[in-house]
Parts: structure tokens; sequence; C-alpha cells
């Protein structure tokens, strides 16, 4: 444990933030440095050369890259993506409301996972209600970007990537390889991110003994927050209310002088640069284009403001970025990008809760009264 650790009856800053509540072999964010990893490894490099599947076999048991046991996780996953008749009905259904594709999705999973409190579990049956969970989601994710697109559910494929289900799930066809290899990097990187708010609400849920859908379900709720679950639609919306890059100093300006904030720049955690975005944008010149030519020169513009009206302060293009660009070319609608996101850090959720339970202790800080 490190120096940042609140003695008993001390008062934590405002948003836990800096401060260190638990011990976690998953992977952790070290800002300073721009940098994370998952289990050890190097996220970014994982994602730039790893299939998603390998990625969640390390996060969900820690298995090692090209082995057995990561191709028979692989297989375990692909398994539990064909819904039951109820589940498929539900979603069908709940697809057809206004709903959120989140809510869609906790509402699902206890007709998807074991319920039982995870207390009275196993660690290998709450693995399995995990992978339950995992496996579900983005058929019911895919799915409900389907029927909202107006088109009719298709059959889930076992024998296609995870990044390739959700694509043909969402968009009712399979995806170009180069797109799908693109949505895969995606998730990639955005599998697990630290102790950040939907992944601390998981394992407080877990701390109580709750089901393991109820766990997911506090999670997905943490994400719906638009302070946490991030904008990467509102960042096209940006890019194209700027059309011209050599408007975007004058757009911006307008912008911050108003109060508002620069969609796609600044992070909480990064000091030096979010290495996601590094990666994603290798990853929309590949792909190349007249938006990927116009965010990278939009981008450049909008670092100068920013340098210029806040010297010395440390501004970054986080992951949203270049997330909404990619998403974007690979042919999802911006209503669809916060549900891909999800269906990346469910991953990340279920190693929490699955590491909160097995060494169990009920979270339960504790809060200082101030008179009214």
């Amino acid at each position: 444990m490190s120096n940042n650790v609140v003695p008993a009856g001390s008062v934590a800053p405002p948003g836990l933030k800096g401060l260190i509540v638990a011990d976690t072999a998953v992977g952790t964010v070290l800002g300073e440095e721009g940098w994370y990893h998952y289990r050890g490894r190097d996220a970014t490099e994982l994602a730039r050369t790893a299939s998603f599947e390998t990625i969640a076999s390390l996060l969900i048991d820690g298995t090692e890259p090209c082995t057995a046991a990561a191709t028979n996780f692989a297989a375990e996953l692909s398994s539990n993506r064909e819904l039951g008749a109820d589940a498929f009905d539900l979603v069908v259904r709940l697809s057809r409301t206004d709903l959120d594709p989140l809510t869609v999705l906790a509402s699902v999973l206890p007709l998807v996972v074991d319920g039982r409190p995870s207390i009275d579990m196993t660690h290998a049956e709450r693995r399995r209600a995990v992978m339950q969970a995992i496996g579900a989601a983005p058929t019911v994710l895919g799915t409900v970007n389907r029927i909202r697109s107006g088109g009719e559910p298709v059959a889930p494929d076992d024998h296609t990537s995870y990044a390739a289900h959700f694509l043909r799930a969402a968009l009712g066809r399979a995806a170009l390889p180069a797109h799908t290899r693109a949505v895969e990097t995606y998730l990639g990187l955005t599998a697990e991110h630290g102790f950040n708010a939907s992944a601390f609400t998981a394992r407080v849920i877990t701390s109580t003994g709750a089901s393991v859908s109820a766990a997911f379900a506090g999670a997905l709720g943490a994400l719906a927050g638009p302070l946490h679950g991030g904008a990467p639609s509102r960042v096209l919306d940006m890019i194209e209310s700027i059309g011209d890059p050599a408007s975007a100093r004058a757009w911006a300006t307008a912008e911050l002088d108003a109060g508002r904030k620069l969609m796609g720049f600044g992070h909480a955690v990064y000091r030096t640069a979010d290495p996601r975005s590094a990666t994603l944008k290798q990853v929309a010149l590949g792909l190349g284009g007249e938006l990927v030519e116009r965010a990278a020169a939009i981008e450049t513009k909008l670092l100068e403001l920013l340098a210029h009206r806040k010297p010395g302060a440390v501004i970054v293009t986080n992951v949203e970025y270049y997330a909404a660009v990619v998403l974007h070319l690979a042919g999802l609608p911006q209503e669809a990008f916060t549900s891909t996101f999800t269906a990346s850090r469910i991953v990340g959720w279920g190693a929490h809760i699955l590491e909160q339970a097995r060494n169990n202790k009920i979270i339960r800080p504790s809060a200082r009264y101030i008179a009214a």
C-alpha cells in the first residue's frame, strides 16, 4: 500500500481523488507516465497485437496469451452469445422503448446470469456468471442498435470473433476486416482502466454479497452518467460543427469563452498523454479518409489554442477524440458509441467483481456529519 492511505478517522479528499482503497492485481493507470497495464502487461501493446478474447482471458483469469487456456477461453466466451427465448423477447420489447441500451442490458442480465447471491457461490460459479454476462453483452447491445436502426435481429454466429459478432449484431451484416480490427483495437484499449466510478461501484455491490448481475447493473448505472461514460458522440458533433480546420480556433475560442468544454480533450488522470488516444489515432490514420485528415488538423489547432489559453497546464487529447472517428468509420451510428464502450468495459468489471468476491470485506466508509 502507498502513502495515499488515509488513517482511520481522517477525512478523505473529495471524490476520493488519489486515495488508495484496495489492492488489485487487475491493472492500474500511471497517469504521470502516460501508461497503463493489464495485469502487468502494456495495455496498448496488447490492444495493437492481440485479440480481444486474449485480453479478456488475461483480465478474467490471468491467462498468458498464446496458450491453450486462452484459446479455450475464447470458445467458452462465444458459447454464451445466444440468448434464451425470454431474454431475447425482452431485448426486442425494450429496444422499442426509449430506454437507453445500458438500461436494457441491465434489465436483461438477470435472465442470462446465475442470480444467486455471489456470497453463496464458489469462485468457479461466480466466474461462470461473469462469462455469461460478458458473452451476452455484445448480443444484447448490438441487437438494440439493429432494431432501433430499423433492421431485424440477426442470430449469433459462434465462429466469429467478439468484435465481429458485436458489429454483425449491430449492423446486420459482416463488417469489413479492417473495420473489425479497428473496433477490436478500441475494445482492447478500453477493457479496463483502474478504479473508475463504474468499476468501484461493481466492487461495492459485490462486497455486499449481492448477485453478479446486480454488480453489473450498478456498474452500468454508473457508466450511464455523463461525467463517467464520456462523450465520443459529442466529439463527432464538434468536428462537424467546426467543419474547416481553419475555423477551429475561432470556434473553440467562442466555446471556451462561453464556459463550455472542448469534447475529447483533458483527462482526470493522464498528465503527459493518453496512450489510448495515440493508439487510436494510428488506427484512424490507417483507415484514412477525409474525416481522419480533418480530425487530425482540428486536433492540432485545438491543442495549440489550449496551450495558449492555459500555459503550464497539461491538456491531452483523450481516448474519446479518435474513438469517435474510428467507430464512425466502422459504420456505427453515434447512438451506439456508448454501447461499444460497454461491450469492452464489461470485461474489466467482471475482473473486479471476481477479485472483490475472492478477498471480500464489505465496503463501508464513514461520513462526517455537518449540521444544516
